[in-house]
Order: C-alpha cells, then structure tokens, then sequence
C-alpha cells in the first residue's frame, strides 16, 4: 500500500455505485483476475472528465472495456473513444461489452501492439488514459505525446507500484528491476519534459496527470 490501508477502505467506503452494466463488468472481471481500474481510480476518473469534458479519449489498454464504459458515462455526449488492446483473449470480451452497454459506435476498439497501433494513429486527442504493460510507458511517451492536443491531459495510471517505486532498484526483485527504471525514467520524463506540466499522486497504486503546455 502506497498509503495507509484504513484510509483507502474510508475513502472507498463513501462511494456510490456505478451503473448497473459497469457494477455487473467490474464484478465479472474481479471473478476472473482481470485487472481493472481501483475504487479511488475511478472517482478520479469521472471527477477529471466532468472537469475536463473531452470530446475525443484515446486509451492504451482496454482489457475487458471496463474504463472504457466508465469514460463513456462521464464525457460529453458526442465524444468519441478509441482503445487498443493487444491481449487476444480479452478482445472479444471487450467487444461483447461495448455491445452489451450500447457503446459500440462510440468506442472503437483497435487490435494490436500499442507501439504499432499509436505509430499509425493520426489527428490528435483532448485527453488520453495510460493503463497498459507498465515497463512500456516510456516507450509510448513519445507516441502519446504527438497525438496529444495542446492543452490536452495525460493520466497515466499504476505508476508507483504499490510503493516499490522508492526503493532502490537491488532491494526490488529481480524479475521486477526492468520494470522499476523503466517506470522510474517515465516519471522523470514526464516532470522534466518541457511540453508537459505533471503532477504525481499517491492516488491508488499511483497516477501521474500531465497537461501539455499551449504554444
């Protein structure tokens, strides 16, 4: 825990509940083992996008379509969302759910390696939701940063892992210590970057929201 445990369980403890499709969808994919996004993750979510009120979402890994659905419910009327997923098990469950909340034609679902995928995106994006394979963050970055609209938002979600990201890279496992600078750089880039304004939060198991500056 990045912060105190009985904290987080108050502060969930206050919520309300989301629409009967993402209540079924998120206990559908807790069953399963499918990561979705946390409690506080998802407040802060609809709390950025009531702000925000995007018209075009761009997110990097769709999973099961569960924040998909959630953004959906919290942006304007007429925004359009694409998401990408690589992990073809999931794909067609995705699918099946933006059909079954009636949001296929507002999100497109696009097949594929995320690097590939955003190489071939064109126009841009008011804002965009990082939540996929986090050892490639940084690699997305440059990408991510083209197809983002000046004035646009980043958020980018699991950026402090559950606290590892403090310790030095010998203290954490092996099999994790790619993973750890990896993320580690991103963040660094991310505050360093000279188009971007970023703020880091102990908000979940961390998110980072950068707006990219006006020209």
């Amino acid at each position: 825990m990045i912060i105190d445990e009985r904290i987080t369980t108050f502060i969930n403890s206050l919520e309300t509940e989301n629409s009967e499709i993402l209540e079924a969808i998120e206990r559908e994919a807790l069953d399963t083992y499918v990561p979705i996004i946390r409690k506080e993750m998802q407040s802060f979510l609809k709390v950025l996008l009531t702000i925000q009120k995007p018209m075009s979402i761009l997110e990097v890994g769709t999973a099961v379509g569960f924040s998909a659905l959630l953004m959906s419910e919290y942006a304007p009327e007429g925004c359009r969302i694409t998401t990408i997923e690589k992990y073809e098990k999931r794909i067609p469950i995705a699918r099946e759910n933006f059909q079954r909340a009636g949001k296929e034609k507002q999100i497109t679902l696009i097949e594929g390696d995320a690097q590939e995928v955003l190489e071939g995106l064109k126009g841009s994006y008011d804002f965009i939701f990082m939540d996929a394979a986090k050892g490639q963050y940084i690699h997305y970055l440059p990408e991510v940063l083209r197809l983002l609209k000046a004035g646009g938002t980043l958020v980018s979600d699991n950026v402090l892992q559950d606290g590892e990201i403090i310790e030095s890279r010998f203290a954490v496992e092996r099999r994790n210590r790619t993973i750890h600078g990896r993320m580690r750089k991103y963040l660094y880039e991310l505050k360093h970057h000279e188009d971007l304004v970023t703020s880091i939060l102990p908000l979940g198991d961390g998110v980072a929201v950068s707006t990219k500056k006006e020209k």
